[in-house]
C-alpha cells in the first residue's frame, strides 16, 4: 500500500454502478456491476472491489463521494453531488478539450455545455420517459434477437434506415414488429433505431447550443450505432474516452480529491 490520499468516486445509475478510486488524485483502478435492487449494498460491493484491488481496507480511505441518482442511499458517502456536475467534470478529464457531453444512460439522458473552466454552462435532461435510453435499445435488440455490440456492423451494413416515428418504447416496439412483417431488413431497422434516438437527442442538444469537442459518456456511449448517427447528424466527430462508462464516477472522485486538498490546506 502506498502513503497518500485514497478517494473513491461513485456513481449510482439505474443499470450499472461504478466506482473508480484515485490515489491523490491519480487513477488506480475502476470497478462496475449491476446496480440491482439494494442500492446501498451494490456499492458497498463495488467500493469493497476497488479497495481489495489495491490491497486496502476501508479505514485508508480519505474521503468518498456518491453521485447518480441513488447517490443519497451510499451510507458510506462523505459527500453527494449530482451527476451533471460529476459527468461534465469527468469527461473533462477524459477528454481535455470537451466542450459538449451527450449522457446516455439506462434510463435516461443528458446533454451538459461545459465553459472554458470545464464547469457547467448549462444543460437539459431527460429522465421522464426511457425512450432514447439504454434500456430502450435493449428492448429493441431482443426484439431483433440481436446483441447492442452489433448495432454498430449493422448500421454500416444498412443501405438506407427505416423510418421509425416512434421513441416511444411500445410504440417503437410495435413498429418494428410490423416492419419485419413486412420483409424489412434488421440492419435498416437497427439504423433507423439509431436515427431515432439521435433525433431526440438532437434537441437537447440544440437547447443548450453546439459547441466542440462533443463527448459520449454512459452505457450508450459504447453503442457504435447510436454514435455513428450521433456523427452523422451532427455533421462532427463524436469523441467517447476509454472511460467512458465512469465518468460521472471519475468526476466525483475528482471533486472528492479536492475537497480533501482543501481541508488539509485549513
Amino acid at each position: 500500500m502506498k502513503a497518500g490520499s485514497y478517494v473513491v468516486g461513485i456513481d449510482v445509475g439505474s443499470s450499472a454502478t461504478k466506482g473508480v478510486l484515485l490515489l491523490d488524485g491519480q487513477l488506480l483502478s475502476v470497478f462496475m456491476l449491476p446496480t440491482g435492487t439494494d442500492l446501498n449494498a451494490t456499492a458497498g460491493e463495488c467500493i469493497q472491489n476497488l479497495l481489495r484491488t489495491e490491497g486496502l481496507t476501508e479505514n485508508d480511505l480519505s474521503y468518498t463521494v456518491s453521485t447518480g441518482y441513488g447517490r443519497a442511499q451510499v451510507k458510506v458517502s462523505d459527500r453527494t453531488i449530482t451527476e451533471i456536475t460529476c459527468h461534465g467534470r469527468g469527461a473533462r478529464a477524459l477528454a481535455p478539450r470537451a466542450g459538449l457531453v451527450i449522457d446516455i444512460g439506462g434510463q435516461d439522458s443528458k446533454v451538459i455545455r461545459l465553459d472554458e473552466d470545464g464547469m457547467v454552462a448549462d444543460f437539459v435532461m431527460n429522465d421522464k420517459c426511457a425512450a432514447g435510453t439504454g434500456r430502450f435499445l435493449e428492448v429493441m435488440a431482443e426484439r431483433l434477437g440481436t446483441s447492442l455490440l452489433d448495432f454498430g456492423r449493422m448500421w454500416k451494413e444498412a443501405r438506407k434506415p427505416a423510418n421509425i416515428s416512434s421513441t416511444c418504447t411500445v410504440f417503437a416496439e410495435s413498429e418494428v414488429i410490423s416492419l419485419l412483417s413486412k420483409g424489412m431488413e434488421p440492419s435498416a431497422i437497427i439504423r433507423g433505431l439509431c436515427d431515432a434516438v439521435a433525433d431526440r437527442l438532437l434537441g437537447m442538444v440544440h437547447r443548450v447550443g453546439v459547441i466542440p469537442d462533443v463527448v459520449m459518456t454512459g452505457g450508450v456511449s459504447k453503442n457504435r450505432g447510436v454514435r455513428l448517427s450521433l456523427e452523422k447528424k451532427l455533421s462532427q466527430k463524436v469523441i467517447v474516452p476509454d472511460l467512458s462508462q465512469c465518468a460521472g464516477a471519475y468526476g466525483a472522485a475528482i471533486i472528492g480529491h479536492e475537497l480533501v486538498m482543501r481541508r488539509q490546506q485549513h
